[in-house]
């Protein structure tokens, strides 16, 4: 699923690109323990908290597993109701993010791959090593939880990856 992942325009020629696009086809660790879809993990990082608030604060940021799928199942009938007219199927780039925290039960991550699954190639997912509590409290204050996010703009996505690539290319470097 990911051997033709293609990068928003925005950061496509970033000299950061080629390893992006590296980790994220070499991702190394299943949704879940019967998962097939693997997926990168990431530190939340002071420096990908801020850029998240950022998105946060622009309205970027869609919290919940069925806030996603309601966007994106949306966004998909959009998109095929436009290729239609057209008559010309568009090109398929990274548009969307799931931010995902690694303590989700079994069945929130098989849903999460089905998910995956049925949007294909615009949507990437990257589960962060900590738990919802401290990936909620980054963007909705102390005790708020979110177990995952949706990054829904290109502008947004871009800048969250390439600090990914920035963290992937030098793990243990704490930002």
């Amino acid at each position: 699923m990911t051997s033709s992942l293609r990068l928003p325009k925005s950061i496509a020629d970033d000299p950061r690109a080629p390893l992006l696009l590296h980790a994220l086809k070499n991702a190394n660790r299943p949704l879940w323990p019967g998962g097939v879809l693997k997926v990168r993990e990431a530190q939340l990082r002071q420096d990908l908290q801020d850029v998240l608030r950022t998105a946060h604060h622009a309205g970027r940021i869609a919290r919940s597993l069925e806030k996603a799928e309601e966007k994106l199942a949306a966004e998909m009938r959009g998109m095929q109701m436009a290729d239609a007219k057209s008559g010309i199927r568009r090109g398929v780039r990274i548009s969307r993010l799931l931010l995902l925290t690694n303590d989700g039960a079994e069945r929130f991550y098989r849903q999460v791959e089905a998910l995956l699954r049925r949007h294909g190639q615009r949507v990437v997912a990257v589960r962060f090593t900590c738990d919802a509590e401290a990936l909620g409290t980054t963007l909705y204050g102390t005790g708020r939880s979110a177990r995952l996010l949706m990054v829904e703009h290109k502008a947004a996505v871009g800048a969250i990856l390439l600090r990914l690539a920035d963290q992937w290319a030098h793990p243990d470097v704490k930002v």
